[in-house]
């Protein structure tokens, strides 16, 4: 099984995979919290790049907070999966519902790091930043939310994914950067020998230090 000692080592091995964009000027990093941040700046730092945040963030179901039926991004994207939403009696009435509370958790969120809303990216590359996916839905959305804000081209970069995960992903991106697709797929945090929470404060000090680059 791989192990990554860490979120900062994943970020630099992530680097030298996309050395091709390094001081390119009309890329940026957009990071996927609160994880993505930690692996976005040590890429941002690699690269060269400008980092920010892209707020997305799981749906879970009603009554259920921890079980994820999709993802939502700040504004409209919603990214579902029906067949597990239909499961567990969730209608489309309620969907909406939990999409909305979210988004207001979202923004509330940002306000509270200082964050800013996302930067113009129409006609950019954007490279996507987390430190693992599993079923991929916030993943989706953050690909969604830039494809609607007018990316040219997206890059997906993570550390670790399972199989069906990243092929599926792949398909939505024009590049796929992920460093270990380990069968079988165990909880993201299984492939990392540190784990610690990304906290607030970490947030928000990284993303201050990523916009001055």
């Amino acid at each position: 099984m791989v192990v990554l000692k860490d979120r900062e080592e994943a970020g630099r091995l992530l680097a030298e995979r996309l050395g091709a964009y390094r001081d390119d000027p009309n890329a940026l990093i957009l990071a996927l919290p609160r994880g993505g941040v930690a692996v976005g700046y040590t890429l941002s730092l690699a690269l060269h790049l400008p980092l920010d945040v892209l707020i997305v963030r799981k749906l879970g179901a009603p009554g259920n907070p921890e079980l994820a039926i999709g993802a939502v991004d700040d504004t409209t994207v919603l990214v579902i999966d029906r067949k597990l939403s239909r499961h567990v009696g969730v209608n489309d009435v309620e969907l909406a519902e939990v999409a909305e509370h979210q988004r207001e958790q979202l923004r509330q969120w940002l306000d509270g790091i200082g964050g800013n809303a996302v930067p113009a990216i129409a006609d950019r590359t954007v490279l996507l930043a987390d430190d693992g996916v599993a079923t991929g839905y916030t993943a989706q959305a953050g690909v969604e939310s830039v494809r609607r804000r007018g990316a040219a081209r997206v890059v997906l970069a993570v550390p670790v994914a399972p199989h069906d995960t990243a092929e599926w992903l792949e398909s939505l991106v024009d590049e796929l950067v992920v460093l270990a697709i380990p069968e079988p797929f165990f909880a993201v945090g299984n492939f990392f020998e540190e784990w610690p929470q990304v906290t607030d404060d970490e947030v928000r000090s990284l993303l201050l230090a990523g916009n001055t680059l």
